[in-house]
């Protein structure tokens, strides 16, 4: 911890993760701002020091049709040398390494070791590749299916035994084919997995005369894993979708001439136009024409939003109504939508506490099955009842916990899916688990509960009337740029006064400002401006600001105070059902964070339901910190909710970082656990709920996984079950498991 916050005083740093039991770091910084040099400076001062740079890879991997596949491409990419960390997860398919720079391992060491495992990596999501290998595997399931009903019939009603024979072995070849070839590379590997351990007891039972039984394993083991590949593949094209929304092409602007080009040639600060209906090709600013846009896809926003001249855009969004120009911010790969895509990925790859504790009761489980394989063998050989022959390769059968190992990363996958479908991007399942566990919550006010810039909430007219006053007030700021002159402007063009120009403008550096306005001379500042005016507040102006909340500017007309304005930072919109659905379905506790003075702190606690005695005011960004670590000290998990840039430190010192608006700003895709795309704070109880939801789904895969786990062991080592029951167990509850996980594509969070 004090090596975090030491390196997160840096200016620049946004983000620091430390993994203890990989000694890693990983900072985040912004290197026109700080350097490298600095963080291990930084580091060396507490005693430490940093190794040699590490690379990041992430790779599509082909070909992945089981979950202890995965466990031994990452037990064999962790071997080489160099790699300081790596991550298989089959829901997502997708493989994590980080390794050394400059040392042993490299992206072609990595590649080729994959491909010698017998699998493919994917240069880019090729989803028609992947549908026609899963239907060659459908095809050759079918086959033998065909030959095992065959088989059947012809031993069974024609009483043709030796026809039989030849189509039961045809139907156990057939439905080997794939599992045969993929048992070859494990043992190449020297790794022995789930097809091992099939083709095991399939040969067994033909060494012993059973072809029915090899037929019957061969099959359903072919048909459950071609039924797995299907529905988890359902599960990875949740976030793949995202990529097929960009288009191919954009219409440019080159030359006064519209062209028609691929989106990756397009330059960053070209124009482009987008019509009626089309998708935008990158992300960029509008410069010319008005419409709707349908920005559903990043932000999770169902309504379209409408863009005018100098508004945002997005790749992957739908233009609705009016044609527009677009100035190219950000080339291909760099734009949000692919920036979202790429993090999604990433973070469905990585692996909660609930799947490490799958995989190591898995890791428990199969060596001891195995063993007890072997004794029960060695027993019918020893005493020569060769009925324990069969008991042997049963247990063999049911001797990988499939289910087990899937039972947390296909419902995570899902999860992560689902959220960043509306507009919620959740970096991993450790964060996920973390949302469903929280019962304490942290808001920063400015930009998070409130809308994060000032407005006029009150106008006081000592004799005069308030439109008088606000007039005159808004004729001595047309000349300021400062925000509360913005405010009072916005507020005058909204009640479409007629606000008369000023002559002989000046600004009063921490006074205020005058003018002279309709020949009469106009001072707009606060009440020091009226103190070193030597005037005096009319009682019924002082009597009515007594109960105001807010920055209060003074109105002053002939050197005398004709009226108030009252400014304030306003409640964001739906902050109170907010902070009101947590407190009642969620929370335990509720905090406010701010820099504020105690007085507003307090206010704005109060208007959306928090308790004033849980209100930080007055608070530094590195005091904001020190009040996260007491928190998380005294109450385990919390989540802890800003605007994702001047909060960094404290989104990072928090157990779960919460950051607002990531859709127009990349320093907080970068900088948070958890981001909401839009500026909508309804997605937070929303990703709360479904971080509850993928907790109990994830428990309830556990519970049946270690029962189905434990019934077919105990029912195989007491010679209950044959073969083909064990195959069909081993297969059903691996596809419950991910049936019930892929319930979470489709999560709605309850009625409010």
């Amino acid at each position: 911890m004090r090596l975090r916050d030491a390196i997160l005083t840096l200016d620049g740093v946004s983000r620091v993760d430390i993994y203890p039991s990989s000694s890693k770091i990983v900072v985040t910084f912004d290197k026109s701002r700080t350097s490298l040099a600095m963080i291990e400076s930084r580091a060396r001062r507490l005693g430490l020091e940093i190794a040699e740079n590490f690379d990041h890879e992430s790779f599509r991997l082909e070909g992945l049709d089981c979950p202890d596949c995965a466990l031994k491409i990452e037990k064999a990419v962790g071997k080489l040398p160099g790699v300081l960390w790596v991550s298989v997860n089959y829901a997502a398919s997708l493989l994590l390494v980080e390794y050394q720079r400059n040392g042993a391992a490299s992206r072609d060491n990595i590649i080729k070791l994959v491909r010698d495992l017998g699998y493919e990596v994917a240069e880019s999501y090729e989803k028609s590749e992947r549908i026609s290998k899963i239907n060659r595997r459908t095809v050759a399931t079918a086959v033998s299916g065909v030959f095992l009903v065959t088989a059947f019939v012809l031993k069974n009603i024609f009483v043709v035994d030796f026809a039989a024979d030849t189509f039961y072995i045809l139907s156990a070849i057939f439905g080997g084919f794939y599992p045969i070839r993929a048992a070859f590379y494990s043992l190449r590997a020297r790794s022995i997995d789930t097809n091992v351990l099939m083709i095991t007891a399939a040969a067994g039972a033909i060494a012993i005369g059973e072809l029915f039984d090899a037929a019957a394993v061969m099959f359903l083991f072919s048909l459950g894993a071609a039924l797995e590949s299907y529905t988890v593949e359902k599960t990875r094209e949740s976030v793949s979708r995202l990529i097929e929304l960009s288009p191919n092409e954009a219409s440019v602007l080159r030359n006064g001439v519209e062209v028609r080009v691929p989106v990756a040639d397009v330059r960053v600060g070209e124009v482009v136009v987008v019509k009626p209906g089309d998708r935008i090709p990158l992300d960029g600013e509008v410069i010319s024409g008005s419409s709707f846009v349908d920005q559903s896809i990043v932000t999770g926003e169902s309504v379209p939003i409408e863009k005018l001249p100098g508004a945002e855009v997005f790749a992957g969004t739908i233009n609705q109504n009016g044609a527009l120009e677009v100035s190219v911010k950000r080339p291909i790969g760099e734009d949000t939508l692919s920036r979202l895509s790429r993090l999604v990925e990433i973070a469905q790859a990585q692996k909660a506490p609930y799947q490490q504790f799958s995989e190591k009761v898995g890791r428990i489980y199969t060596p001891l099955v195995l063993l007890s394989a072997v004794i029960v063998f060695a027993y019918a050989l020893l005493s020569g009842d060769h009925s324990f022959i069969r008991r042997a390769l049963v247990l063999l059968v049911v001797g990988c916990p499939c289910a087990l190992v899937i039972s947390t990363p296909v419902a995570l996958v899902a999860s992560l899916g689902r959220a960043a479908k509306s507009g919620v991007l959740i970096k991993g399942g450790v964060y996920l688990e973390g949302l469903g566990r929280a019962k304490v919550f942290a808001f920063d006010k400015t930009g998070t509960l409130t809308k994060g810039c000032l407005e006029v909430v009150d106008v006081i007219a000592a004799n005069n009337s308030c439109e008088d006053v606000l007039r005159l007030a808004a004729a001595v700021e047309q000349m300021s740029e400062h925000p509360i002159a913005a405010a009072i402007l916005r507020r005058a063009e909204a009640e479409k006064l007629n606000v008369p120009k000023p002559i002989d403008f000046k600004a009063m550096p921490g006074l205020g400002a005058k003018a002279i306005v309709e020949g009469t001379e106009c001072h707009v500042g606060s009440k020091r401006l009226v103190e070193t005016l030597g005037l005096q507040l009319p009682d019924s102006l002082a009597s009515a600001l007594e109960s105001k909340v807010g920055t209060v500017v003074f109105v002053v007309r002939d050197r005398k105070v004709i009226g108030a304005i009252v400014l304030s930072d306003v409640l964001r919109d739906g902050a109170r059902e907010i902070v009101s659905t947590l407190h009642k379905k969620h929370a335990k506790e509720l905090f406010v964070l701010t820099g504020d003075n105690e007085t507003i702190a307090g206010f704005v606690a109060s208007e959306v339901g928090v308790d004033t005695d849980n209100v930080y005011a007055g608070l530094m960004p590195e005091e904001k910190v020190s009040v996260v670590h007491d928190l998380v000290e005294r109450f385990g998990t919390v989540v802890m909710v800003g605007d994702g840039v001047n909060d960094a430190p404290a989104l990072a010192a928090s157990t779960v970082g919460v950051a607002m608006g990531g859709a127009g700003s990349p320093v907080s895709l970068e900088t948070a656990d958890v981001v909401l795309m839009s500026d909508n704070l309804m997605k937070l109880p929303f990703a709360v709920e479904l971080g509850q939801r993928t907790l109990q789904i994830i428990k309830q895969n556990i519970a049946i996984s270690l029962s189905a786990v434990f019934l077919m062991f105990v029912a195989a080592f007491a010679g209950k079950i044959g073969l083909t029951t064990g195959v069909i167990g081993h297969e059903a509850s691996a596809l419950i498991v991910i049936a019930n996980g892929m319930r979470l594509l489709r999560f709605q969070p309850r009625n409010r």
